[in-house]
């Protein structure tokens, strides 16, 4: 039976960050992944370009049942760490809104140099692996793999989460934590579309393909403002997928369809102006003009020349394009989502080491546990993050 310093399950980017650090610390560390090849997420990510990390990146930008626990990794292992080493291995990047950092070439570039970070002579890397079990010992742990067992003192668990199953992604990792007797917060789908009632959905699908500047709001009062995309299915667009990861099934959504201006204001002064000029060719100089007929043809907005609404009329309008009210029906599932909300509950894990507190020498980084990042680069750099922290102490 070969024996490892540490074992890594999963060579996803937190995996293969936490195999690196062990490597450049002589521990003699052994990568098996069920997969073909290396970093499968990373490469689709960011329509090939990878959004691998973000200029501003705080615990704030993180969903995590214990809101304090990103704060020690991230310390120790920052953005400007992450991207220090891009800079140093001469990939090209450029800067994208709200302090998105992106590959200007390929994502492949950043698979490429955690793969040249971990071209050691301690770090063996398996592929077409699969780990049929695992055993605790006195020094550590056994695995049997598909044509051998193996043990190692530190196991690390970086298998990620539920999203995207086409790339490979199973429940393995958390049932390794169960195994363990760890604490799960239950998952599901993040960063992910929302899908709409049928009525809703007849009523907008033909509007799939248009995209405004908005700002929603949960129920619970979290806002985001960005662009929202009407599909064919639902909604989605980057204010949507934000909006997911905090919205509970069965609550409406507050979708506020001209954010930057009073609708009450503008319209009086277009009927001051233009006092003949009907409500829908008014309106379709603010909104697309599909958007502006589906509301009419709902019976949400009433059609008349600008003269004949009164007072009331204009505030129960301006109320209604600022506080567009819609229930999902739900959203898109795993199959589309960016990421997995839930898993391994943090209170199992040390927020300095990711090292389990029950069961010394079992590790856990990145997606599988219970924190999630928005959009723009967050769940890179909790992998960056948690993957580099536990390296330093498997």
């Amino acid at each position: 039976m070969k024996q490892y310093d540490v074992v890594v399950i999963g060579a996803g980017a937190a995996g293969l960050m936490c195999a690196a650090q062990a490597g450049k610390r002589g521990r003699n560390v052994l990568v098996v992944d069920n997969g073909k090849k290396p970093g499968r997420k990373i490469l689709i990510s960011g329509g090939g370009r990878c959004n691998f990390t973000n200029y501003d990146v705080t615990a704030a930008n993180f969903v995590c049942r214990n809101k304090h626990f990103p704060k020690s990794a991230l310390a120790q292992y920052s953005q400007w760490d992450f991207f220090s080493m891009v800079n140093e291995y001469g990939i090209a990047w450029e800067e994208r809104e709200h302090g998105q950092l992106f590959c200007i070439d390929s994502a492949k570039d950043i698979v490429e140099m955690l793969l040249k970070e971990c071209d050691l002579p301690t770090v063996e890397q398996r592929y077409r692996c699969d780990v049929h079990d695992i055993e605790k010992t006195e020094d550590g742990f056994t695995l049997k793999l598909d044509t051998d067992t193996v043990s190692c003192q530190s196991l690390v668990v970086a298998t990620g989460g539920l999203s995207m199953p086409k790339l490979g992604a199973t429940p393995f990792g958390y049932q390794i934590a169960e195994q363990f007797g760890l604490a799960r917060i239950p998952t599901t789908a993040g960063l992910v579309p929302f899908t709409l009632h049928d009525k809703d959905k007849a009523a907008f699908a033909d509007l799939s393909g248009i995209a405004i500047p908005v700002t929603i709001t949960t129920e619970s009062g979290v806002l985001f403002k960005e662009n929202l995309l009407f599909t064919h299915r639902g909604l989605s667009g980057p204010v949507v997928l934000q909006v997911s990861s905090y919205w509970t099934p069965g609550e409406k959504v507050s979708v506020n369809l001209l954010p930057d201006l009073d609708v009450v204001e503008t319209i009086n002064a277009m009927r001051d102006k233009h006092p003949a000029q009907s409500l829908k060719n008014s309106l379709a100089r603010l909104l697309p003009k599909r958007l502006v007929e589906a509301m009419i043809e709902r019976g949400d907005i009433q059609d008349k020349p600008l003269k004949q609404l009164n007072p009331k009329d204009i505030t129960a309008l301006g109320d209604y394009l600022h506080q567009w009210h819609i229930a999902p029906n739900g959203t898109e599932g795993y199959r589309t989502a960016e990421v997995t909300l839930g898993g391994v509950d943090t209170d199992e894990l040390s927020s300095k080491t990711m090292e389990t507190k029950k069961v010394p020498g079992l590790y856990f980084v990145g997606e599988v546990m219970d924190v999630s990042g928005w959009l723009g680069g967050y769940n890179f750099q909790w992998a960056w993050s948690s993957g580099w922290v536990a390296g330093q102490h498997v």
